[in-house]
């Protein structure tokens, strides 16, 4: 089974174990900025990979070295992703890159992937719902969000093709977002049964 709009991941070994790392970069978009990016990425023939609705299940993890994690659920239609999220301190966070540890895999049923994760003892803590537009652009992964607290781009990819893509998109002027849509949710969602929420 494949991962609905896979993404490439960076891939490291330390201790001799292979781990997949995911590095971006978020801008929160504001008036006008989504088209003026998008007739952008059509200038610049960037290829469109299709566009998904998402629902996100997150619950939180404990990884075995005491950092931050989840596990998440991604639902894409009749398709579903188990993602495990490990937070990652480096050199890069000072431009506004983020770095992940990141494994994830398709999973047949997503029902039984909560269930399996419920009965682990993970809480479920969060649901945010998101439209996602995909492009790849040069050796780059960009992607257009919508969410229900706003608007903003990613850009996926190592350092330095992430600098290269800001620059050719013009984008090096939008507004860094340095936190991810779990924390916005917490934020600007709503608490219902201890579950923080952000639905369309």
């Amino acid at each position: 089974m494949r991962l609905p709009f896979a993404r490439p991941r960076s891939r490291i070994v330390t201790f001799g174990k292979i781990m997949a790392i995911e590095i971006e970069k978020k801008y929160r978009l504001r008036d006008g900025d989504a088209a003026r990016i998008r007739a952008k990425l059509d200038e610049l023939g960037a290829e469109f990979v299709g566009e998904v609705f998402e629902q996100n299940l997150v619950y939180r993890a404990v990884s075995g070295n005491g950092r931050s994690a989840i596990l998440r659920i991604r639902k894409i239609g009749d398709s579903a992703v188990l993602t495990y999220k490990e937070d990652v301190t480096d050199a890069n966070a000072a431009a506004g890159l983020k770095q992940k540890i990141e494994h994830e895999t398709a999973v047949a049923d997503a029902e039984a992937a909560e269930n399996i994760v419920a009965s682990l003892g993970h809480r479920l803590t969060l649901v945010y719902e998101k439209r996602r537009k995909i492009f790849r652009f040069v050796d780059t992964e960009v992607v257009l969000d919508e969410l229900p607290f706003g608007s903003f781009m990613e850009i996926e990819a190592s350092p330095e093709s992430i600098a290269a893509a800001e620059k050719l998109l013009e984008a090096e002027t939008l507004e860094p977002e340095p936190q991810s849509y779990p924390a916005l949710t917490v934020k600007f969602g709503r608490e219902k049964d201890r579950v923080f929420e952000a639905r369309f």
